[in-house]
């Protein structure tokens, strides 16, 4: 398994030379991969009907492919991933634009994790219905698939239309999609149009479940399991290196192909300190 980490999206603050810093750490540490979440907007708890969700208006998010393009301009190996990018929540061609120009700015060192989302609050805010967002994501990935690969074309689909247009640059290799998420349509899905999968869960019975259903469903579209992903993640906080293997070959034996380690809620105030806790964990599993 491929071990990475997860930058701290609330706790590195925004000092640029931090990043600069952390980034360049995470890659002389052998990180393998880095993931950021996404978030554009946090509500807030006072808000008209109240606010109930993991993160409000005060939990700092990082711009996802502004960070990864900054981190790739002082880096030469560590990939990059989202986890998830709210994919329905944006336009299509707009992020088929920026994914392609980190893809080529990174020398294609970036994969595409993409999700559904779960916060209404940030699809009215971006004039996107909240409604048939499933849907909605599904076509987003064969139309993204079309502009990163095709000249000028014409695409009429339900959500999005393209009159003989396309993108340029366009990467010079296949920028990889993974899913996140778990419902029976997602996992379908993913099984039929991703690269691999990003589990919420924990390595237990019911993520051996799922991926037997993706497997079954590749299988039944005539797609090979060989080259599709798992992307795990991992706590830093509570675990000791006993707790970190012992999930670290769980995931392992479920046929997991990366994990990527969390140090953020785990008391660290410090770029060493996120990168010293990352140490402790890859040192536990490698």
């Amino acid at each position: 398994m491929k071990v990475g980490i997860v930058f701290p999206h609330h706790e590195i603050g925004t000092d640029p030379g931090a990043i600069k810093a952390y980034a360049q750490g995470a890659e002389a540490m052998g990180a393998d991969h880095m993931l950021i979440y996404d978030h554009v907007l946090g509500a807030d708890p006072n808000r008209p009907g109240g606010w109930s969700g993991p993160y409000d208006k005060d939990v700092a998010f990082h711009e996802p492919f502004t960070t990864f393009a900054f981190m790739a301009a002082v880096t030469e190996t560590i990939e990059f991933s989202t986890a998830v990018l709210i994919l329905p929540q944006r336009q299509t061609a707009l992020v088929a634009k920026q994914a392609a120009e980190l893809a080529i700015l990174s020398n294609n060192r970036f994969r595409l994790g993409i999700g559904t989302g779960w916060n209404a609050v940030e699809y009215e805010a971006l004039d996107v219905p909240f409604e048939a967002r499933g849907s909605r994501q599904a076509e987003q990935v064969e139309l993204m698939r079309k502009l990163w690969a095709d000249d000028a074309f014409t695409y009429e689909g339900r959500f999005n239309t393209v009159t003989q247009a396309s993108i340029l640059p366009r990467p010079s290799q296949k920028i990889p999609i993974w899913f996140g998420g778990g419902v029976p349509a997602l996992l379908k899905r993913c099984a039929r149009l991703g690269d691999g999968w990003i589990p919420l869960g924990t390595p237990n019975e019911a993520s051996a479940a799922m991926i037997e259903v993706m497997k079954t469903e590749r299988e039944a579209a005539g797609l090979s399991w060989d080259s599709f992903g798992i992307q795990a993640q991992a706590q830093s906080r509570g675990g000791d290196p006993d707790r970190w293997r012992s999930h670290f070959e769980r995931w392992e034996a479920l046929g997991c192909t990366h994990i990527a380690v969390a140090t953020h809620n785990a008391g660290n105030r410090s770029v060493e300190e996120h990168l010293a806790s990352a140490q402790t964990y890859f040192d536990a599993v490698h």
